[in-house]
């Protein structure tokens, strides 16, 4: 497994969707990026000014980054993304 460095996060892409809610199937080229992921490791704390930041979410948590955030990097044969924790939008709720 990889280790996200201080200030990181790596998570697992949401898969993307083929098919909207009423049915009606996506062409590739309507292929958008997933915005939306599952946390599966945190780097850690990071100092700025002197003040410490932790990381704003954790392991198993769903979240929302932004659209052109982070680094591509395969684990385990596996597309997934280090995102700074500044890049990170939201915590989708259950």
């Amino acid at each position: 497994m990889l280790k996200p460095l201080a200030g990181y996060v790596l998570i697992e892409p949401a898969p993307k969707e083929t098919k909207t809610v009423t049915g009606i199937y996506l062409p590739d080229s309507a292929d958008e990026k997933p915005q939306e992921g599952k946390v599966v490791a945190v780097g850690d704390s990071i100092f700025d000014h002197g003040k410490e930041v932790t990381s704003p979410v954790k392991v198993g948590e769903k979240v929302v980054y932004k659209k052109w955030g982070g680094n591509e990097v395969k684990v385990d044969s596996k597309e997934m993304l280090l995102i700074k924790f500044e890049d990170l939008m939201a915590i989708v709720s259950k």
